[in-house]
């Protein structure tokens, strides 16, 4: 879907940098993405640390140490 969007440009040249991307279409399409990507790591990540998965294999601290 093809939308317009307003941005500074030099918060754009930062989007295109930090994606790797030459061209502002697919550099904040890309950006955009990942945000939610992360988001929802951390949704999920949260769930896990609050019990909701009560078969979930590891504990908390092994979360901890995996990810360091």
């Amino acid at each position: 879907m093809k939308f317009s969007v307003e941005m500074d440009e030099t918060t754009l040249k930062k989007v295109m940098t930090a994606t790797g991307m030459t061209k502002k279409g697919p550099a904040v399409a890309k950006a955009a993405t990942e945000y939610l990507r992360r988001e929802m790591a951390k949704e999920f990540a949260t769930m896990v640390m609050e019990g909701e998965f009560e078969d979930y294999p590891l504990t908390n601290d092994e979360i901890e140490q995996s990810d360091r």
